[in-house]
């Protein structure tokens, strides 16, 4: 199994404050998280002043309207820029998603090597062909879409100029947090036996269990929303891991990722010591005179398998003892 690439979502759980976006920055490099993502937007680009707050969002911010709680949560050009050395400070890879043209010119411009795709803009054919135009590695959310909708997202970009294998998908429950029995982790499968690239997940749901999960079934990439503090206001910071939930989770994966191993079923090499110690011999069952033809009842499967194996059984059975031996001597032909 390869390297599983893991994302720490930040986010919008910066709320607006750089301070707080280092220190997000600071805890997905500790965690040993490949890349720490942002979402670099203009929200009067993006989002209507008539749009209705989702019900999650509802639940999690103040009596507003959704664009006014998501101009609180934007940050500029320039402090994207400072986010982005400061990524490299920490020898962490920096991320940002796009939510506008404006922004993928931005990021492209800051040199960003990877650009995701929102699964809300998985329908967007504007957005699809701009970041398509690109050539870069693309990670394609696909919450919300069925296969059909996955695969035209998939023709606009390659279409627009985007390597079908530069192409990666991320299974993903668009609902905060996303309900276990409505996850369908297998679809992540499905994906990837009908396209036939990288596949990962992107995880809304509480807890670690199912991006640990998701990896045994063989993601490719994780991506996984974090905070500094759930208890902070925001639309995020619940359905959020706090820092050390993040660092669990990346040693967790990296201990699913030793675990994998190559497929081949053979024994290990922690095992070969211990099959002559648990494997078992042909012993004899009572005393046994030289001679003696030796039949069921005079002999007994027992350890250590240093002699001769009980898989022999059959080709034992009917031999002449060819000396005597005593009862729990190992049996030798």
């Amino acid at each position: 199994m390869g390297h599983v690439f893991i994302i720490a979502e930040a986010g919008v759980n910066h709320n607006g404050d750089m301070r707080l976006a280092k220190k997000l920055i600071d805890a997905a490099a500790y965690s040993g998280a490949d890349a720490v993502k942002f979402q670099t937007f203009r929200t009067e680009k993006n989002i209507s002043r008539l749009a209705p707050l989702a019900e999650y969002q509802q639940k999690r911010g103040r009596q507003e309207s959704q664009f006014d709680m998501i101009k609180r949560l934007e940050l500029d050009h320039g402090q994207f820029s400072q986010l982005a050395r400061y990524c490299r400070k920490k020898k962490i890879l920096f991320l940002s998603t796009p939510d506008d043209a404006d922004s993928v010119d931005f990021l492209d411009r800051l040199g960003m090597p990877i650009f995701k795709i929102a699964s809300g803009e998985i329908t967007n054919y504007p957005h699809l062909r701009h970041i398509g135009s690109l050539g870069k590695k693309v990670i394609l959310s696909t919450g919300m879409a069925n296969l059909k909708e996955i695969a035209s997202a998939m023709e606009v970009l390659i279409k627009h100029g985007t390597r079908r294998r530069d192409i990666s998908l991320l299974h993903c429950t668009s609902e905060y947090p996303a309900p276990l029995a409505d996850v369908n982790i297998r679809a992540m499968l499905t994906m990837k036996e009908k396209f036939g690239v990288v596949v990962g997940y992107s995880d809304h749901t509480h807890g670690i269990e199912v991006s640990i999960a998701a990896v045994a079934l063989g993601a490719g990439i994780i991506e996984k929303h974090f905070t500094t503090d759930k208890r902070l206001p925001g639309p995020d910071h619940q359905a959020s891991l706090d820092p050390q939930e993040l660092l669990s989770l990346v040693r967790s994966i990296r201990n699913v990722e030793l675990a994998m191993g190559d497929g081949k079923k053979q024994p290990s090499a922690c095992e070969l010591k211990n099959i002559p110690v648990v494997r078992r011999s042909i012993f004899a069952a009572r005393d046994i005179c030289q001679g003696e033809i030796l039949t069921q009842k005079d002999l007994i499967a027992k350890r250590p398998g240093t002699g001769i194996s009980p898989m022999a059984w059959d080709r034992v059975i009917g031999r002449r003892a060819k000396r005597d031996f005593h009862d729990d001597e190992m049996i030798e032909l």
